[in-house]
């Protein structure tokens, strides 16, 4: 093994063990208390196997009625994911984002599903402003939405949950990157949807 190969190994093995140490838990439950984030939520129970989980949440100076509508159109084809679209892309999801309501997609149905690259998205809960729950169809992952309000604010918390056992091996090799960028990813997401419900709330 060449010297420059033994410090890249040495650098990338100190690199994870200090996020793990250090940078991990406050990146999986970005904005979310520890109550919210070690609590259970609707949605849970469609992935029990589920052994990997991120809690963010963010707190948006508005009703549900304003969160709702952005989160019930989200998806490709749809109204986006409020990210870095350009970044999706690149990934092979073809993305676009918009900052406004498209009415027809404001009628989201549990059995709906939503097309991805590799996979489908059903919609399993839609209770309108209060839960919105998706399971991708090879059961490796839920990710859902909870609009709790609070004196007139809403927290909208977002779980992804994901069952490691059933991951491939290119699963497992695409987690290690993907666990800590889902954080920039999802954080962008977040911001973007309150500063949209906060202009739909301010405009009446």
């Amino acid at each position: 093994m060449t010297r420059k190969l033994v410090v890249t190994v040495a650098a990338a093995v100190a690199a994870a063990s200090g996020y793990r140490r250090f940078l991990r838990t406050r990146l999986l439950t970005w904005g979310s208390s520890r109550a919210e984030a070690v609590g259970s939520l609707p949605g849970d129970e469609l992935l029990p196997g589920a052994n990997l989980f991120a809690t963010r949440a963010v707190e948006i100076d508005a009703p549900p009625a304003s969160v709702w509508p952005w989160l019930v159109q989200m998806g490709p084809g749809r109204g986006g994911a409020y990210t870095y679209d350009w970044i999706e892309r690149r990934l092979g999801v073809d993305i676009h984002n918009t900052d406004r309501i498209i009415p027809e997609l404001q009628t989201l149905e549990p059995g709906d599903e939503i097309q991805m690259p590799e996979y489908t998205f059903r919609a399993e809960i839609v209770d309108r402003e209060r839960t919105l729950a998706f399971r991708s169809s090879d059961w490796k992952w839920v990710w859902s939405f909870e609009l709790v309000p609070v004196d007139g604010h809403t927290r909208l918390l977002s779980r992804n949950r994901f069952d490691g056992s059933r991951f491939t091996v290119k699963d497992r090799l695409g987690y290690v990157v993907m666990e800590p960028g889902s954080w920039v990813m999802e954080r962008k997401m977040l911001l973007t949807i309150k500063r949209l419900a906060e202009q739909l709330a301010r405009s009446g």
